[in-house]
């Protein structure tokens, strides 16, 4: 029996290697030149040099120098932010719930902008004769744009009111969607009942709260470049009424860098300005509310901060400095 094994196993081994030379000759004849077909690959690849990246430079904080206070205010409520490190300068009272007046009406701009373009045509409805306006008249017809103007940079109560009436549902759920806003913006004290800034109870907000929502409103480009118009003159669609509008902000083309972002007055809330300056490579906003010279006070803020803080990167910054 092992005999015959190992004869057929010599047997399989002859068909193999025949079949393993046939394979060879066949290739052979197929590819007689293999060194046409089968070029060696380069030893060396050639590398491509990663291009450079360039860092941006380490972000510089606002440091007090000097350790000197600012000087004393009638305002309540205070905040200054600087909005390139999101460090607050200085803050007084900024959780004090007061009235926000007419700085309400850059959230109405915010729910329109949410929603509109801004060449839709709104209607005059319901005119209204309370505190500053831009004399709209019943039936005129104004695109978003002319109206967001006269909100922003005039501080016109019409024009809010205007924009607030032709949402969909109304007033009511107009002012809806401005709290709905609110929440999602994480202003945890701030309420309203009416898309002006008209006191009330339950309209109100905090410095805080404020600051918050300049920071996010002025992301909108739109925005931006409203409260920085000093003076501008809209007309209705038909060119038949034309408004002249001056921003209510004295600040601007007065003081270097002032640009928006909106006033308010009440007798209840006193007198507010929320206003960034972009001055030495830096942008700084200051809230001041329930003053009683909130321009002259912010000027004294401004002129405080850029004669005692100075823009530090991290190294320089020791623990006693005062951020």
């Amino acid at each position: 029996m092992q005999k015959k094994k190992t004869k057929f196993d010599l047997r399989k081994i002859k068909i193999s290697r025949l079949i393993q030379f046939a394979l060879f000759f066949i290739l052979l004849l197929l590819f007689p030149y293999p060194n046409k077909y089968f070029q060696k690959l380069p030893i060396s690849v050639e590398v491509k040099p990663i291009p450079e990246i360039t860092l941006p430079p380490p972000p510089s904080l606002p440091v007090n120098v000097t350790k000197i206070d600012p000087p004393p205010l009638s305002a309540e409520s205070i905040i200054i932010k600087d909005l390139i490190s999101g460090v607050t300068l200085y803050a007084k009272n900024e959780n004090r719930l007061l009235f926000p007046a007419s700085t309400t009406k850059v959230m109405t701009a915010l729910i329109i902008l949410d929603k509109y373009n801004l060449d839709d045509v709104f209607t005059v409805k319901t005119v209204i004769n309370d505190g500053r306006k831009m004399n709209l008249v019943s039936g005129e017809k104004l695109t978003v744009e002319a109206l967001l103007y006269g909100t922003l940079v005039h501080s016109a109560n019409d024009a809010a009111y205007t924009l607030a009436e032709n949402y969909p549902g109304g007033l009511e759920s107009f002012v809806k969607e401005m709290n709905n806003k609110a929440q999602s913006l994480g202003l945890e004290n701030t309420y309203f009942t009416n898309p002006v800034g008209f006191d009330d109870p339950n309209h109100y907000t905090t410095a805080s709260d404020l600051v918050r929502l300049a920071v996010y409103a002025l992301k909108n480009k739109t925005i931006d470049k409203i409260v920085s118009t000093k003076a501008i003159t809209v007309s209705d669609t038909s060119y038949t009424y034309f408004h002249d509008l001056t921003n209510v902000n004295a600040l601007l083309g007065k003081v270097a860098g002032i640009a928006g972002l909106k006033t308010g007055f009440t007798e209840n809330a006193g007198e507010i300005l929320i206003a960034t300056i972009k001055r030495n490579g830096q942008s700084v906003l200051f809230a001041v509310l329930k003053s009683s010279d909130r321009f002259g006070e912010t000027v004294k803020l401004i002129d405080w901060v850029f004669n005692n803080f100075q823009w530090l990167p991290l190294s320089q910054i020791t623990p006693s400095s005062q951020i």
